[in-house]
């Protein structure tokens, strides 16, 4: 019984991190989105996002990095999104 419980426990921690590794891939057309796309689609969905000038470049760093695990953005992401906003000041 201790046996099947272990074989058990294995495969799940296995599916979870494949699942893991998976759902954290981007996809093609995600990749292939611009950061003032990305920013259009992710941020002003929530709330009116502020001018890309009312902020410096290291706001912007301080706050994508927020907002990264607010609205579960990959590292591309959110680098996009950035780079976006700071071109613009």
């Amino acid at each position: 019984m201790k046996k099947i419980l272990t074989i058990i426990a294995i495969t799940c921690i296995t599916i979870k991190g494949m699942l893991l590794i998976n759902g954290c891939a981007a996809t093609s057309e995600i990749q292939a989105k611009s950061g003032a796309q990305l920013w259009g689609e992710n941020c002003l969905r929530c709330h009116n996002a502020p001018s890309p000038a009312d902020y410096s470049d290291a706001q912007w760093a301080t706050i994508g990095n927020h907002m990264k695990v607010r609205a579960s953005l990959t590292s591309d992401e959110i680098t996009k999104v950035i780079e976006f906003l700071q071109s613009a000041n």
